[in-house]
């Protein structure tokens, strides 16, 4: 019933049982006693798979320039794809504005509002292909999957 729903599954099960057979990536099972940062690790999971960012291909960036998810691809000029191999390359996790300018500008870049711009020409062509990139407040962007 659960399973058809698409609801997230954790199944408990005890020490002595054999561990069951999952029913696709919403469903997952731990043994007790387990610790509570077991149960939230598993719950995450789970949590993240029902969003659907385990059923989609990581984004990739080729030397020309194109940012691929599965057979999509849009083209980003070279500043944005410098920038976006390091997105790309921590995909999931903050990057510092330090270290998107320095991939972006070795040479160094004397205005802020120049990886400003660059970051939302960036989001607007990255949106077509379901991906987005947010800011994190005094600490940098995240590229991750739109909602």
């Amino acid at each position: 019933m659960l399973a058809e729903a698409g609801i997230p599954r954790l199944l408990v099960i005890g020490g002595a049982q054999l561990p069951p057979v999952v029913d696709g990536l919403l469903e997952d099972w731990i043994r007790v006693p387990a610790s509570d940062i077991d149960r939230s690790v598993r719950l995450e999971v789970l949590r993240r798979r029902a969003a659907g960012s385990f059923d989609r291909d990581r984004p990739t960036i080729d030397a020309d320039g194109l940012v691929r998810v599965g057979r999509a691809w849009v083209a980003v000029p070279p500043v944005e794809a410098n920038l976006t191999q390091v997105l790309i390359d921590r995909f999931g996790a903050v990057v510092s504005r330090d270290e998107l300018s320095r991939a972006a500008w070795p040479e160094g870049v004397e205005e802020r509002n120049v990886l400003d711009v660059r970051i939302l020409r960036l989001r607007r062509r990255i949106d077509c292909i379901g991906l987005v990139i947010r800011t994190v407040r005094s600490r940098g962007y995240l590229l991750e999957w739109t909602a």
